[in-house]
């Protein structure tokens, strides 16, 4: 029976690394992705300037500043949420220290302006010295939420 189950952990874990992808150079040093469904493509593709041009003006430029109304009001929080950060040291105000702190200005300078906020998680999106920045809490780990695109 031991025997049967580890043939079959062996043949399940050498199907599982027969299906990598591999990245190969080919003699006039261009990369290609071989797939595992046995079709390539090349990784490093030059396009024509015309092409590059044209998406450079099709792409707006994106604005990261906000603009805060004069009767502004911060969101609040909820209230229990924020006694269990406590013992933690992960309540707002040691979220808005740490940006203080990292973009070199006073708390009071650092704006909540909207947050997405659970017992395990929260997304704090705040204006600093004009500027839109957002960061993100896990458990008591508190760290700046960063752009894919």
């Amino acid at each position: 029976m031991k025997i049967c189950i580890l043939v079959f952990i062996c043949l399940i874990s050498i199907i599982g690394f027969s299906q990598n992808n591999y990245i190969v150079k080919t003699d006039d040093g261009r990369r290609v992705l071989l797939k595992a469904d046995y079709t390539w493509e090349y990784i490093d593709v030059e396009t024509s300037k015309s092409n590059t041009i044209a998406k450079e003006i099709s792409i707006p430029e994106e604005n990261d500043s906000c603009i805060l109304s004069d009767d502004f009001v911060e969101p609040q929080l909820n209230k229990k949420i924020q006694a269990q950060l406590k013992k933690g040291r992960a309540t707002i105000d040691h979220v808005k220290a740490k940006v203080a702190k990292e973009y070199n200005c006073s708390v009071e300078d650092v704006l909540l302006t909207s947050v997405l906020e659970q017992k395990s998680k929260a997304t704090y999106y705040f204006c600093v010295k004009g500027k839109e920045v957002a960061y993100k809490r896990v458990g008591n780990s508190i760290i700046e939420k960063k752009k894919l695109f």
